[in-house]
């Protein structure tokens, strides 16, 4: 996109408010991970202690300064997502004990958004400082190291069964539409009309 996703003009304002909006509808204190300083505008920032590492070094340093047991991860790049979904994932995390939790879309599981539990910490980092900075993969290692296989949650099954629902009526699929050209942009401002409130 030629410059940081976070920052772009989205309905008028950076994108990083959509995901921050979508976490605080969904009942969470926003904060934003990574080594980003001119977002602290917007959120307070858990800054990556070894910047360059990736999502994952973010994730983990979100994980080390974090008092509560779970931690939602939402990147900037999906505006679509209904808080109702997250919210979802969140619950069924805390009624499992699941140390990873996703949702899955036309039978694919979803690196994010991701609930993971502390917990998964001493395996993420040990992914990270073996220099596997894949998201889906850390979260499938560190799920296995607690004897567990990551919790995926078909979004579907989830609308069918009125726990989860969009403002605007759009199908699950193009809720995890990523923005990342010009067009997606675009396209995700014409479709969200409600999540843009």
């Amino acid at each position: 996109m030629g410059q940081d996703k976070a920052l772009l003009p989205f309905a008028g304002k950076p994108l990083v408010t959509c995901a921050l909006a979508i976490l605080r509808e969904a009942g969470l204190t926003a904060m934003i991970a990574g080594q980003r300083s001119p977002l602290a505008a917007f959120a307070p920032v858990v800054e990556d202690a070894e910047p360059g590492r990736g999502p994952l070094g973010g994730i983990c340093a979100a994980l080390a300064s974090m008092l509560a047991q779970r931690a939602v991860f939402l990147p900037v790049d999906l505006p679509l997502l209904p808080a109702s979904l997250i919210a979802c994932l969140l619950a069924y995390a805390r009624i499992t004990g699941r140390a990873v939790t996703v949702p899955s879309v036309n039978g694919f599981a979803q690196t994010f958004p991701a609930v993971v539990d502390r917990a998964a910490l001493p395996a993420l980092r040990k992914e990270l400082e073996a220099g596997h900075g894949g998201c889906f993969s850390g979260f499938q290692t560190a799920a296995a190291s607690l004897g567990q296989p990551v919790a995926v949650l078909a979004v579907e099954t989830l609308v069918q069964s009125g726990q989860v629902a969009h403002p605007d009526s759009l199908p699950a699929a193009r809720w995890f539409l990523n923005v990342n050209t010009p067009a997606d942009l675009c396209w995700a401002e014409a479709h969200g009309r409600a999540l843009l409130a």
